[in-house]
Protein backbone atom coordinates (compact mmCIF):
# COMPACT_ATOMS: atom_id res chain seq x y z
CA UNK A 1 0.00 0.00 0.00
CA UNK A 2 1.30 3.61 -0.94
CA UNK A 3 2.35 6.08 1.90
CA UNK A 4 -0.71 8.18 0.89
CA UNK A 5 -3.12 5.36 0.73
CA UNK A 6 -2.12 4.41 4.22
CA UNK A 7 -2.30 7.75 5.77
CA UNK A 8 -5.90 8.25 3.88
CA UNK A 9 -6.93 5.00 5.72
CA UNK A 10 -5.55 6.60 9.09
CA UNK A 11 -7.09 9.86 8.69
CA UNK A 12 -10.74 7.91 7.85
CA UNK A 13 -10.23 5.69 11.09
CA UNK A 14 -9.41 8.71 12.99
CA UNK A 15 -12.32 10.81 11.82
CA UNK A 16 -14.61 7.82 13.33
CA UNK A 17 -12.79 6.84 16.25
CA UNK A 18 -13.10 10.86 17.43
CA UNK A 19 -16.95 10.79 17.36
CA UNK A 20 -16.94 7.60 19.19
CA UNK A 21 -13.88 8.70 22.13
CA UNK A 22 -15.67 12.38 21.90
CA UNK A 23 -12.62 13.88 21.16
CA UNK A 24 -13.39 16.79 19.40
CA UNK A 25 -10.25 19.07 18.89
CA UNK A 26 -8.57 15.12 17.41
CA UNK A 27 -12.27 15.72 14.84
CA UNK A 28 -11.57 19.22 14.32
CA UNK A 29 -7.52 17.98 12.91
CA UNK A 30 -8.41 15.75 10.80
CA UNK A 31 -10.90 18.48 8.98
CA UNK A 32 -9.31 20.82 6.25
CA UNK A 33 -10.17 24.64 7.90
CA UNK A 34 -13.25 25.28 5.82
CA UNK A 35 -15.38 21.93 4.80
CA UNK A 36 -18.06 21.47 2.76
CA UNK A 37 -20.94 19.22 4.00
CA UNK A 38 -24.05 17.27 3.09
CA UNK A 39 -25.86 15.43 5.86
CA UNK A 40 -29.63 16.07 3.65
CA UNK A 41 -30.37 12.68 3.96
CA UNK A 42 -29.93 12.38 7.24
CA UNK A 43 -31.45 15.77 8.31
CA UNK A 44 -33.22 17.17 5.51
CA UNK A 45 -30.76 20.73 6.11
CA UNK A 46 -28.92 21.74 2.85
CA UNK A 47 -25.61 21.02 1.94
CA UNK A 48 -23.26 23.80 3.68
CA UNK A 49 -19.95 25.08 3.63
CA UNK A 50 -18.44 25.68 7.41
CA UNK A 51 -15.60 26.01 9.59
CA UNK A 52 -14.03 22.83 10.75
CA UNK A 53 -14.53 24.27 14.83
CA UNK A 54 -18.05 24.50 13.60
CA UNK A 55 -18.33 21.30 12.32
CA UNK A 56 -16.76 19.89 15.18
CA UNK A 57 -18.85 22.20 17.72
CA UNK A 58 -22.24 21.27 15.59
CA UNK A 59 -21.37 17.40 16.31
CA UNK A 60 -20.14 17.84 19.60
CA UNK A 61 -23.75 19.38 20.64
CA UNK A 62 -25.79 16.67 18.71
CA UNK A 63 -24.09 13.16 19.57
CA UNK A 64 -22.30 14.88 23.72
CA UNK A 65 -25.44 12.79 25.64
CA UNK A 66 -25.29 9.99 23.19
CA UNK A 67 -23.24 6.46 23.25
CA UNK A 68 -21.62 5.81 19.90
CA UNK A 69 -19.94 3.22 17.65
CA UNK A 70 -18.87 3.76 13.97
CA UNK A 71 -17.93 0.93 12.12
CA UNK A 72 -16.79 1.10 8.64
CA UNK A 73 -16.05 -1.31 6.12
CA UNK A 74 -15.41 -1.04 2.43
CA UNK A 75 -13.23 1.68 1.78
CA UNK A 76 -12.54 2.71 -1.75
CA UNK A 77 -9.68 5.52 -2.36
CA UNK A 78 -9.25 7.40 -5.45
CA UNK A 79 -5.95 9.34 -5.79
CA UNK A 80 -5.40 12.06 -7.92
CA UNK A 81 -1.83 13.56 -6.82
CA UNK A 82 -2.55 15.54 -3.70
CA UNK A 83 -6.13 15.26 -3.74
CA UNK A 84 -8.66 12.23 -3.53
CA UNK A 85 -11.82 10.84 -3.15
CA UNK A 86 -13.35 8.13 -0.51
CA UNK A 87 -15.85 6.21 -0.13
CA UNK A 88 -16.65 4.52 3.11
CA UNK A 89 -19.61 1.85 3.95
CA UNK A 90 -20.66 2.51 7.76
CA UNK A 91 -23.43 2.07 10.33
CA UNK A 92 -23.76 4.51 13.39
CA UNK A 93 -24.85 2.73 16.48
CA UNK A 94 -26.12 5.24 19.23
CA UNK A 95 -27.65 4.94 22.29
CA UNK A 96 -28.80 7.57 24.78
CA UNK A 97 -28.59 6.72 28.77
CA UNK A 98 -32.63 5.70 28.70
CA UNK A 99 -30.72 2.82 26.35
CA UNK A 100 -32.89 3.95 23.47
CA UNK A 101 -31.06 3.32 20.23
CA UNK A 102 -30.72 4.93 17.00
CA UNK A 103 -28.77 2.80 14.12
CA UNK A 104 -27.83 4.77 10.52
CA UNK A 105 -26.36 2.70 7.72
CA UNK A 106 -24.95 4.81 5.22
CA UNK A 107 -22.36 5.54 2.84
CA UNK A 108 -19.73 8.59 3.43
CA UNK A 109 -18.05 10.27 0.39
CA UNK A 110 -14.96 12.21 1.58
CA UNK A 111 -13.32 14.55 -0.40
CA UNK A 112 -9.37 15.01 0.80
CA UNK A 113 -6.62 17.30 -0.73
CA UNK A 114 -2.92 17.09 0.85
CA UNK A 115 -1.04 20.45 2.03
CA UNK A 116 2.55 20.43 3.46
CA UNK A 117 2.48 16.68 3.67
CA UNK A 118 -0.59 15.62 5.44
CA UNK A 119 -4.02 14.77 4.01
CA UNK A 120 -6.85 16.54 5.45
CA UNK A 121 -10.86 15.97 4.94
CA UNK A 122 -12.30 19.03 2.42
CA UNK A 123 -15.75 17.21 1.88
CA UNK A 124 -17.95 14.95 3.53
CA UNK A 125 -21.46 13.81 2.21
CA UNK A 126 -23.63 10.99 4.06
CA UNK A 127 -25.38 9.02 1.58
CA UNK A 128 -27.77 7.07 4.59
CA UNK A 129 -29.44 3.85 3.66
CA UNK A 130 -31.96 3.23 6.05
CA UNK A 131 -32.09 4.25 10.12
CA UNK A 132 -33.44 1.95 12.69
CA UNK A 133 -34.62 3.06 15.93
CA UNK A 134 -35.52 6.27 17.85
CA UNK A 135 -34.91 9.66 15.96
CA UNK A 136 -35.75 11.51 19.07
CA UNK A 137 -32.75 11.14 20.61
CA UNK A 138 -30.48 12.58 17.87
CA UNK A 139 -30.20 16.17 18.54
CA UNK A 140 -28.78 16.60 15.06
CA UNK A 141 -31.66 15.21 13.49
CA UNK A 142 -34.44 17.49 11.87
CA UNK A 143 -37.51 16.24 13.60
Amino acid sequence: MSADLHAIQNLLARFANSFDLKDWDFLSACLASSIHTDYSDLRGTLPEQMSNQRYAELRRIALQDLQTHHLSGNTEIELNDDAANAKVSSIIFRKNKDGQTLHTHCLYQFGLSKSSGQWLINSIVQKVFWSDGQTAIHAGIVK
